[in-house]
């Protein structure tokens, strides 16, 4: 009688871990989505681009953020992310070199005109998927939300999974949301692409994206203005 009621209780024990394990998760997706919906730089930047150069260049933008986002991931699973937040010196530099990059990018979009648009916009070197890529991978912020939010969803039983496994999941999950979305923006700007490059629009519709993507930098300086 008594093992008996000891596997009852253990069956009840790990029926209560994996709903407990099911209602974190279910928290973490919410937490995402909301963050991810929430407008911010990343958005800003895909919509500018899609709109400057189209859905393609769009969604190739959008592979690079997921690339860079990936690699927040495992910076942080490593734990190599607790010393950018704990360094302001290392945190500020990553900022600032996120923040240059995106004025670069208004500078290129601006001094693009018809006739040199594909020479002087889209350089080999700086294809959409490397603009994406660096345009988030130099975002603090990002690595931030690794250092700070994930650990509070990993749990330490030590019956379930790995502490890693478990970051590597949550990072997973992280990168299909923020994707899913951000694939969402390109394909809803790319619908509105067509009515606003006209051959006669063009010049002044890069000269509002230029701009756009100034204040994407002004907003990325002041939201990871501290630690």
């Amino acid at each position: 009688m008594a093992s008996l009621r000891w596997i009852k209780c253990a069956a009840w024990s790990g029926a209560l871990s994996a709903a407990k394990g099911r209602c974190r998760l279910l928290e973490f997706i919410l937490t995402v989505l909301v963050l991810e919906l929430t407008p911010g730089p990343n958005m800003a930047y895909l919509a500018t681009l899609t709109l400057d150069r189209g859905r393609r260049a769009g969604l190739l933008a959008t592979a690079g953020v997921a690339t860079g986002l990936s690699v927040h991931a495992v910076v942080a699973a490593l734990g190599l992310g607790v010393l950018v937040s704990q360094s302001p010196l290392l945190y500020h530099l990553l900022r600032w070199i996120g923040v240059a990059y995106l004025l670069y990018l208004a500078w290129a979009t601006w001094q693009s005109d018809a006739g040199e648009r594909a020479e002087l916009a889209a350089p080999k070197s700086a294809s959409p998927f490397w603009r994406g890529f660096f345009s988030n991978v130099f975002n603090p912020k990002s690595i931030l939300f690794f250092v700070s939010v994930v650990p509070g969803f990993i749990q330490g039983d030590p019956a379930g999974a790995g502490l890693l496994a478990q970051a590597a999941r949550l990072g997973a999950i992280y990168v299909a949301i923020a994707t899913a979305i951000h694939a969402g923006i390109v394909l809803l700007a790319g619908q509105l692409r067509a009515r606003l490059t006209e051959d006669s629009g063009r010049a002044p519709l890069r000269r509002v994206l230029a701009t756009i993507l100034v204040l994407v930098a002004a907003w990325l300086a002041w939201s990871t203005r501290s630690t």
